[in-house]
């Protein structure tokens, strides 16, 4: 079966903020496939959202309770390349778009539940928390079963999050592992109930956004690309980050808070 332009269309993902959080739902059930319309409308909408300084966390997630997703829609690879012009732009453009997801400066998180493969998991190892469901889940990088490789960062980034053993283990050998074995490895912080993974989510992503928004961006500028800087880089980064937050109205908050042994309300001002 080819990708048709004849098929039923429908929006590739829900969109939604409450409080202060904006979700990103696959909206193709029961697979959830991050289909080619759906990287091409995060690439559209995903600068405006990181750009909303009254949008301070980001949830990646799907509709149902069913998969996270199964990966990209490979049916429509030929499609996909058409459209960008060549093989090497289609995939430049999955690159370009978790990109944004891991660098953008607000704070991303993933919800991992039945199948997580392929895309289903690049997506999520782009984001900056990974929480499971504690039964159902299937996650892992099945690409050597097609004679092929991760194609969305899926071998840049999960050695960095497991290890070197734990993803070759994961990637040469087509594994497919649950939640429990993921957060043993690292690869999630946190395990929950399926019935309570996308309320935990919500919960975490009005956290993240209750803290100080240059803060945040500050540190997840210094932490997201320490991998590719000295230690030396690393602290100047942190060093700049910490004079950009200097009495700034949130900063005089967080003091004022500390003196006053009261919690902090932070992100009150316009700009900050």
């Amino acid at each position: 079966m080819t990708y048709s332009e004849e098929e039923p269309l429908k929006d590739p993902y829900l969109f939604s903020v409450k409080n202060n959080v904006a979700t990103f739902s696959v909206n193709d059930e029961p697979f959830n496939l991050m289909t080619v319309d759906y990287i091409d409308r995060l690439e559209e909408q995903l600068p405006d959202v990181l750009a909303d300084n009254d949008i301070r966390a980001i949830v990646f997630t799907a509709e149902g309770l069913a998969n996270l997703s199964a990966g990209m829609d490979l049916r429509q690879i030929p499609e996909g390349i058409k459209r960008s012009g060549s093989a090497e732009a289609f995939f430049s453009q999955r690159h370009r778009v978790l990109e944004m997801i891991e660098t953008g400066g607000t704070p991303t998180i993933a919800t991992l539940f039945g199948y997580c493969l392929g895309a289903g998991l690049e997506l999520p190892l782009a984001c900056h928390f990974r929480i499971a469901a504690s039964e159902g889940a299937k996650i892992g990088l099945p690409e050597m079963d097609l004679g092929s490789v991760p194609a969305w960062g899926g071998s840049a980034r999960l050695p960095r999050v497991v290890g070197s053993p734990h993803a070759l283990d994961m990637i040469l050998r087509a594994r497919k592992i649950d939640g429990a074995e993921a957060f043993r490895i690292g690869l999630v912080t946190e395990l929950v109930p399926l019935e309570l993974l996308k309320a935990r989510a919500q919960a975490l992503g009005e956290e993240l956004a209750a803290q100080p928004r240059l803060a945040v961006k500050g540190v997840l500028d210094t932490v997201v690309n320490f991998g590719s800087k000295t230690i030396q880089e690393s602290v100047e980064d942190e060093k700049q980050a910490s004079q950009n937050t200097l009495n700034t109205p949130d900063w005089q908050e967080g003091m004022a808070a500390f003196l006053e042994k009261r919690k902090p309300i932070f992100n009150r001002y316009e700009g900050h």
